[in-house]
């Protein structure tokens, strides 16, 4: 584990708070050693990265915060970490992704030794179950769950029919379902908005979307183009305060810069009145008092030389700091959107997921309707449709296999099947476009 390399200060003073994080961050570690699961991480999984740093200097562990936080893996395996760009996941599970950024990290900035990184996971993709349950729809992963666990999340065995039951259910369906078109419209606009603001395009292009001819969605479009103008704006305005300033610095170099100068003649000119006054009172031509007022005066315009110096180097260093906050600026900007458009592509998959769920629910229960009594029923099969290596398999199961992130259980009576035209693995295929 990368954690096993950290140590702590031995001092006697107080621990800070990082310090304690650190800590109880490694004796979690060391709890679950023995129970972590060495799975591969699957895509849409949601992870918490930690990265810390032994700082010698300070004899303390220090938190890269800006790099550190919470991020999902992509459809296509990666993860997007601020500084290293996309990282693939490949099979690696989480301590191997955390070694992996940790070599990253070192490689990129050139440490001597890799900083200490530890991931979290926070969320496994979702499972699904379909067919002749009493609650179809999608529920939490946990590891370890089997086919008979998932049916009983779906509330058992289908018993009764779920016979829609006049116009008001069917108007509740229906807009359920309406309610999910148009939060994916919503998405798919925020997506083209950051892929925009990604690429620093001038302009927001909705032109290609096939409902753009739709009020509703032509409304969600207009209001992301303002969105987008608003953001841009707000960026711009802010490097160009940053810029002016920076002008203004340099200007404020300029006249310093002649204020030397012209202190330099009058050094120069009050040290050739200090020389010749000195030879004037050594002749008895001038008192000492005279030749102690012009060395005052000589030391004055000394003194000044140097507070104008003092005062270009401040400049100077004030010019180097805004310079830095501009290019912050736009890093953090860059890293902003990145993170809002993997989250929203994210959310996107799971809004096609849910729809095509909700609509398998609706034509179940329609087909229920002429089910048999239960008692009559044969006994249920299962199978597992799971999307592995780019491909979509469907697999007979059993009531003790362990499912895996992202499944989709089907449940059906043999009797039944024919009334079910709909393939439930299209809540697979609708979650693939999504994330094209």
């Amino acid at each position: 584990m990368v954690m096993r390399r950290m140590r702590f200060s031995t001092g006697r003073q107080q621990p800070t708070r990082l310090g304690r994080l650190l800590t109880v961050l490694a004796l979690g570690t060391a709890m679950f050693a023995g129970t972590a699961s060495s799975t591969p991480l699957p895509p849409r999984t949601k992870i918490r990265l930690y990265v810390v740093q032994w700082m010698p200097t300070k004899g303390v562990y220090e938190q890269w915060g800006s790099i550190g936080g919470d991020f999902t893996i992509s459809d296509a395996g990666t993860v997007s970490v601020p500084v290293l760009g996309s990282v693939p996941v490949g099979d690696l599970d989480d301590d191997g992704l955390a070694a992996e950024i940790g070599k990253r990290l070192k490689e990129k900035i050139g440490l001597v030794d890799a900083p200490a990184t530890n991931v979290q996971i926070l969320e496994y993709p979702p499972v699904y179950i379909v067919g002749d349950v009493t609650k179809p729809g999608e529920y939490n992963f946990s590891p370890g769950l089997t086919v008979l666990q998932a049916v009983a999340l779906g509330g058992g065995e289908f018993r009764t029919p779920l016979a829609l039951e006049g116009a008001n259910e069917v108007t509740r369906l229906a807009g359920s379902l309406k309610e999910l078109d148009d939060s994916i419209t919503r998405s798919n606009a925020k997506i083209v908005r950051l892929e925009a603001e990604m690429a620093g395009a001038t302009a927001v292009d909705f032109s290609h979307q096939p409902d753009k001819a739709d009020p509703f969605a032509a409304a969600v479009y207009s209001q992301e183009r303002v969105i987008f103008e608003a953001r841009a704006n707000s960026v711009e305005r802010k490097a160009k305060s940053f810029a002016e300033l920076r002008d203004i610095l340099n200007q404020e170099i300029s006249v310093l810069e002649q204020k030397t100068r012209s202190t330099d003649e009058n050094i120069k000119s009050i040290q050739q009145q200090v020389d010749s006054t000195a030879v004037l009172v050594a002749k008895g031509a001038l008192v000492a008092t005279r030749q102690a007022e012009v060395e005052r005066a000589l030391r004055g315009y000394q003194d000044d030389r140097l507070d104008i110096t003092t005062a270009i180097m401040r400049a100077r260093q004030n010019i180097s700091q805004t310079t830095r906050d501009l290019q912050a600026l736009y890093d953090e900007r860059k890293t902003e959107i990145a993170s809002d458009l993997q989250s929203e592509r994210a959310a996107l998959v799971q809004l096609q997921v849910k729809r095509e769920t909700s609509q398998k629910l609706v034509l179940d229960s329609l087909s229920s309707l002429g089910a048999t009594r239960q008692e009559d029923k044969p006994a249920l099969t299962f199978a597992i449709v799971r999307k592995e290596n780019g491909t979509v398999n469907e697999i007979s199961a059993s009531e003790t296999m362990t499912l895996l992130p992202g499944d989709v259980v089907k449940v059906t009576r043999p009797s039944l099947q024919a009334t079910k035209p709909v393939k439930q693995v299209s809540v697979i295929h609708g979650a693939d476009q999504a994330s094209q």
